[in-house]
């Protein structure tokens, strides 16, 4: 699922009349970006979800006509968000339906540039033994806005000016790490999205309550050759810096 419903806000004047999913970075609209690395990851069929100029956003999905490396063409999937973006979790619990639930799922914010290795994401989730619900992509923290992992997975977060705010006891030293925006996902987090009351909630909101009732949720950091690297394309001033980092060749 590409998260692609939100209102772009910091990215104004471009977003007043483009969505920020179809903003570009070097040429290329975010969301095929997107959707290219997950093709290319072995994703054969892509949901993304559509609020603030969905009629653009819906268009362009129908037109791209995404196909498999091999060159078959993918069901793709538009949620539809007529009231306002839902938030991350929202958007997931409005699709629901849209979910097959055979296999772990990635979820990847359209506004994020990254070289998380998706299959090894993915592969992370699938082949774990440990219960765990969910594998979220971390990179080592630079802002304020971190998670607190520990031995036993997502133990925290940090509150307003870096404190760390506790979920659970820890289990052994804790890191703070920043998240990517990229997630696999056990079908069961359906079950637990599903539960929620709500309509409008951020999905990291159920990581912290699944930690805090000690479900598992755990950290993927990359590769021993490719760490975790990503921009937050959600300012004009981080666009500016992709649209450099790209076409320098350091990013896809």
């Amino acid at each position: 699922m590409i998260l692609a419903a939100g209102l772009g806000t910091r990215l104004r004047p471009l977003t007043l009349e483009t969505p920020k999913a179809l903003v570009e970075v070097d040429g290329v609209p975010m969301l095929e970006r997107v959707a290219r690395r997950l093709l290319d990851a072995g994703a054969d069929r892509i949901l993304v979800n559509v609020s603030y100029l969905a009629d653009q956003v819906e268009a362009y999905v129908e037109d791209a006509k995404w196909t498999t490396p091999g060159g078959r063409l993918v069901e793709v999937v538009v949620s539809d968000e007529p009231d306002g973006p839902l938030e991350t979790g929202g958007g997931i619990k409005k699709a629901l339906d849209f979910f097959r639930r055979d296999a772990p799922f990635l979820v990847h914010n359209a506004d994020i540039l990254t070289d998380v290795d998706l299959e090894a994401l993915w592969a992370a989730q699938n082949d774990a033994t440990d219960g765990r619900v969910a594998t979220l992509a971390v990179a080592s923290a630079r802002t304020d806005r971190a998670l607190l992992f520990d031995g036993g997975g997502l133990a925290g977060y940090t509150l307003e000016g870096g404190e760390p705010k506790h979920m659970r006891d820890l289990e052994g030293e804790g890191r703070m790490v920043d998240f990517c925006g990229v997630q696999a996902c056990a079908p069961a987090m359906l079950d637990r999205i599903e539960a929620r009351d709500e309509d409008k909630f951020s999905i990291m909101d159920v990581y912290l309550g699944q930690s805090r009732d000690g479900i598992r949720v755990e950290a993927f950091d990359g590769t021993d050759a490719q760490p975790n690297r990503f921009i937050d394309v959600g300012t004009t001033e981080r666009l500016e810096t992709a649209n450099e980092v790209v076409a320098g060749g350091d990013f896809q």
